[in-house]
């Protein structure tokens, strides 16, 4: 019963993220008496939503589970646990199939489904969603074995409403197979539905309470203290690629510092800039660079040691094989790390790992396993990420499955590869956020930091569509409770980003550049004013990080700050005056 009291409580706090200003500075403690002296019955006039289901398996059992929201729209006596032939499930010898009726436009469905195959040891099994007027190649995907049960999660969202619509459970290789399917759920969300349940978790999970405690030098405490509280750092990483562009150019190095508190060197740190011919190494430009976040206080990703896609590896090593090859290896590595130990949070060791395999090639299949290991003993303190794309972005890779990622990291990990961490590009066209989330429910099973490492939105879409588009992805990583932090890819460059920029030449903010503002602004406690109470105590909720505190009573006045690290309890802070 207390649970369900604090869910409430939360949900009450999500719906007034959508307040006015000045009903947002109603203290926490003010909230919890309101709720408490109310009861649960205010709850239901203002949230009567599912609430979203973070569950996801990644091991194969011997039976399925039971259907996460007990079926969502299949719930049906005929569809439980290990029941393949629900009324709403057609079987053939190749294909299994799922009729969906009147599915609605915009509503946000989270699918899962546990899958076997029968007449093959393993498959990629793809579910493919069909309207009457569009086809979704992908809405998720799992690695799937014929001795047990694999769990499938995914989603859609449609872009025009569909009386009739069918799922159909296909191998990945477009070979035929026979499938079985059970613990079927469609689980629909309105896109308010989802936005609460996105802000309940940022109000668990990004923010805490807090109560100030003023007293005077006896320990008396004061009532009518006033307090003013501002935010001077956030706890949670969010920022941008930065190219060399932003070396000697104060405005770029103005508007970047203003607001991102992360940084990743787009190309500069990479084999081909930092040694384009074999021996004359030179790291004047990223030494720059690592200068200036240094300057600024800005935590920084090293991007990348190794880049298995030949197309990017430097032409003189691509001419090496045998010992050769690991002898230029085993000193890019000792020249990269002996320059910068200590000073990246991250190495992206092998970029690109499941798509490429130039190393694995040239050397043998344990390559991957010495690079990481080296790098480790190099610099023991970084974290070592797996970096690669097309895993949230979509499920149609069937080389960048979820599955195959967390397939690499184990294999890592049974070579003992220590503090590795999972690096998602996300370069998106549109993207499908229950697909998204789902992703990242999967690949929390892992207990791994989880980062969005190079997001951005592709430039064939028009730059209001691609704010809108790179809101959804932003939100999506920021309000999962997995992702550790977030790199947008919008390095600047006159000429053109890559894909996505964030301002025009001038540094004025073009609309994805507003929008990011418009988060960072929503994702970062205001300045918040007040007196104390007769308890000598005041008391607000904040995004965690670092805070400045003024107290003013009477004549007397006292400054101090003090950090709002994560945890479920109140951070209580005594100041004297």
């Amino acid at each position: 019963m207390l649970s369900s009291y604090f869910h409430s409580i939360y949900i009450i706090l999500a719906i007034g993220e959508f307040l006015s200003p000045s009903m947002q500075a109603i203290p926490f403690y003010r909230i919890i008496v309101f709720f408490f002296l109310t009861g649960p019955s205010l709850v239901s006039p203002l949230y009567d939503g599912p609430l979203y289901d973070f569950t996801a398996y990644t091991e194969c059992k011997e039976k399925p589970e039971e259907p996460l929201y007990g079926g969502g729209v299949f719930k049906s006596e005929h569809g439980g646990v290990g029941d393949s032939n629900a009324a709403y499930v057609v079987n053939n010898t190749y294909v299994t199939s799922l009729l969906l009726c009147n599915l609605t436009h915009g509503s946000i469905y989270s699918f899962s489904v546990w899958v076997r195959v029968k007449d093959s040891s393993s498959a990629i099994v793809r579910a493919r969603l069909e309207t009457e007027e569009e086809t979704y190649d992908c809405i998720g995907t799992v690695s799937a074995k014929r001795e047990c049960w694999s769990f499938l999660k995914g989603g859609f969202v449609l872009d025009t409403p569909s009386n009739f619509s069918t799922i159909f459970f296909q191998n990945a290789d477009g070979k035929d197979i026979n499938i079985d399917v059970a613990s079927l759920s469609l689980q629909p969300f309105t896109k308010q539905q989802w936005r609460l349940n996105q802000q309940y978790i940022i109000n668990t999970h990004r923010k805490r309470a807090s109560t100030i405690h003023v007293s005077d030098s006896n320990g008396r405490r004061l009532q009518g203290a006033f307090i003013c509280v501002e935010q001077i750092s956030k706890d949670f990483p969010i920022g941008s690629a930065i190219a060399k562009t932003i070396l000697g150019n104060l405005p770029y190095q103005n508007w970047f510092v203003r607001r991102f508190n992360a940084a990743v060197f787009e190309n500069e740190l990479k084999w081909y800039a930092t040694e384009p011919d074999e021996g004359k190494v030179d790291y004047t430009i990223s030494d720059g660079m690592l200068q200036f976040v240094r300057t600024n206080n800005i935590i920084v990703r090293g991007h990348n040691i190794f880049w298995e896609d030949p197309k990017y590896t430097p032409p003189w090593v691509l001419n090496l094989t045998g010992i050769h090859l690991q002898s230029a290896v085993n000193s890019r590595i000792q020249s990269l790390m002996s320059q910068y130990k200590d000073e990246f949070i991250h190495w992206d060791v092998s970029n690109e790992m499941l798509h490429f395999d130039f190393y694995e090639q040239r050397l043998g299949p344990d390559a991957t396993y010495h690079l990481f290991e080296t790098a480790h003993e190099s610099d023991p303190l970084a974290t070592l990420f797996m970096n690669d794309y097309n895993v949230v972005e979509t499920c149609s890779d069937a080389n960048s499955t979820v599955d195959a990622y967390i397939s690499r990291v184990r294999a890592l990990r049974q070579h003992g590869i220590f503090m590795d961490g999972i690096g998602l590009e996300g370069h998106f066209t549109i993207p499908n956020p229950p697909l998204i989330r789902a992703v990242l429910d999967k690949l929390a099973t892992l207990d791994l930091p989880i980062w969005l490492t190079e997001v951005d939105i592709c430039k064939t879409l028009d730059r209001d569509a691609q704010a809108n588009y790179l809101e959804e992805v932003l939100r999506e990583g920021f309000s999962h409770p997995s992702v550790n932090g977030i790199m947008l890819w919008t390095a600047f460059h006159p000429n053109g980003c890559y894909q996505m920029c964030l301002t025009d030449n001038n540094f004025k903010n073009l609309p994805a550049g507003d929008m990011v503002d418009k988060l960072l602004h929503e994702w970062q406690t205001g300045r918040i004013e007040g007196v104390t109470d007769g308890h000598g105590s005041y008391s607000f909720y904040g995004f965690l990080g670092e805070y400045r505190i003024s107290v003013n009573y009477g004549n007397r006045t006292t400054e101090s700050t003090f950090s709002l690290p994560g945890g479920e309890e109140t951070r209580h802070v005594t100041i004297t005056v």
